[in-house]
């Protein structure tokens, strides 16, 4: 099998770059692959059964065309200041060029017209006072918010809109390896995803392309990893974000959630001085599990457009870097993520944040007596500093305390903790403007990589990687 071009990973990025070629009016012969399964059949069984069942070969909430994205909140951050360092490889103006573009193709795919974060200057000048107050740094970010049902129903219609345009999709197929051969990338190798989990690889296959773009997104960044190392691809140690999700009444979060819709809040509290921030803030929300191919539990929010509950929740996140002796911050969110996993026997943990000020665990009876209900039915009262790291667990409660500056009643007794929320996008690919390393025809895309974060960012870059195949440039 040959193909002019392979686009392996159908998230936001794989997919728009494989619209923008069929914009393009592309001639290329065009093959799209995703490990897991088509948007249509990825069902999450915990809505019903209300607890996870493990399912195979991959979680539908974190794998399958989309990625993340159709079971996400759904947010679309409409500013380049906001999403990774594509910026920095176009520039400031392309990127925004790029974001009205992928923008006006959302919404001629059914995303909501109205725009969050944008109605009233006066009260976000009064919002950024006492960020100021609290050492914080507000963010101001126009947001258009799909939701997630939405969200499921757009990137369906995209799906069938790319198959229905002739290029190729296969899905339910993973990428054993890359086939290179004198510094370029000459195909890939494949096998059935079933079979592979099943550790039957006796049925590889390969397949032929002159260009290959890998658009694995964070649920393929320890993937990345290994084909870094496998085939000498330049790359360097990247951030990991270890961090909780937290979860109070949406009285508290009011005045945020009217007027920004998502807080987007950085700081670098003492006495460590690392970068801490919020991020995906669900007002009306849900918290989710996610689990990972290693058996991960990691908890993970999202919000509908119909579907309300009386809780607001959001991440905190903590920044590490790590460079030597010990240069694999993957590995290290993963083991946090396992230790907190042990102690929830392979569940979420959710503990009040008046129980840790207390130096105690929380008990489900106190859960059951408090004010805030968790929306995690299934997540387990517990002790996450017993798990979670001394120092991004001081960032984390120390931000909080900053927040409650902010919004009066966040550092709340009754306020829920939930772990581990890791970021798994710590591997950075050196690449170039044309979004390619040091391997010949072999390019790299999206949040996986290390050069966006979150949906608009990786579809910009898929539009962008569209463009310069067919001007030829690369």
């Amino acid at each position: 099998m040959k193909y002019d071009i392979i686009i392996v990973g159908a998230g936001p990025s794989g997919l728009f770059t494989a619209l923008e070629l069929i914009k393009l009016d592309s001639k290329k012969k065009i093959l799209l692959i995703e490990k897991g399964k088509r948007v249509e059949n990825r069902k999450c069984p915990k809505e019903t059964k209300n607890n996870c069942i493990d399912c195979q070969p991959y979680c539908s909430i974190t794998t399958g065309v989309s990625g993340a994205g159709a079971f996400s909140d759904g947010k679309l951050s409409l500013s380049p200041e906001v999403g990774g360092e594509l910026p920095e490889y176009i520039g400031y103006d392309k990127a925004k060029e790029l974001i009205k573009y992928v923008d006006d193709i959302y919404l001629q795919f059914g995303a909501d017209k109205n725009v969050e974060g944008v109605k009233d200057e006066d009260k976000v000048k009064e919002i950024r006072r006492k960020a100021i107050m609290a050492n914080l740094k507000l963010v101001v970010c126009p947001i258009r918010h799909l939701g997630t049902e939405k969200a499921h129903d757009i990137f369906k219609d995209i799906q069938n809109y790319i198959i229905d345009s002739g290029i190729e999709l296969k899905a339910n197929l993973y990428v054993d390896d890359l086939i290179i051969d004198n510094n370029t990338i000459k195909g890939i190798q494949v096998i059935d995803s079933y079979e592979w989990k099943k550790g039957n690889t006796e049925n590889i296959k390969e397949i032929y392309a002159d260009k290959v773009i890998l658009s694995v997104g964070r649920k393929g960044a320890d993937w990345l990893k290994k084909m870094c190392l496998k085939h000498n691809i330049n790359h360097r140690a990247g951030t990991v974000d270890i961090g909780v999700r937290v979860e109070v009444r949406d009285e508290i979060m009011k005045e945020i959630n009217d007027v920004l819709y998502e807080g987007k809040l950085i700081g670098y509290p003492k006495p460590y001085k690392n970068k801490v921030r919020t991020f995906c803030q669900n007002p009306s929300g849900f918290v989710a599990e996610e689990r990972y191919d290693n058996q991960l539990s990691i908890v993970n929010g999202h919000s509908y457009k119909r579907k309300k509950t009386q809780n607001t929740n959001l991440a905190i996140l903590s920044s590490h870097n790590f460079e030597h002796p010990f240069n694999q911050p993957i590995q290290y969110g993963r083991k946090v993520a396992q230790l907190v996993n042990m102690l929830g026997d392979n569940k979420i943990i959710v503990q009040r944040y008046g129980d840790i000020m207390d130096g105690k665990r929380t008990w489900q009876k106190e859960l059951n007596e408090s004010n805030v209900i968790p929306t995690l039915k299934d997540a387990v009262a517990g002790d996450l500093t017993s798990a979670i790291p001394y120092r991004p667990m001081t960032n984390i409660i120390n931000f909080i305390q900053a927040m409650d500056i902010i919004v009066p009643g966040f550092a709340s007794p009754e306020t829920l903790l939930y772990g581990p929320e890791i970021k798994f996008y710590s591997n950075k690919v050196m690449i170039d403007n044309s979004f390619t390393a040091n391997i010949k025809n072999l390019h790299f895309l999206g949040d996986g990589c290390g050069l966006t974060r979150g949906l608009m960012m990786a579809s910009c870059s898929g539009v962008q990687m569209a463009r310069l195949l067919e001007d030829k440039c690369i």
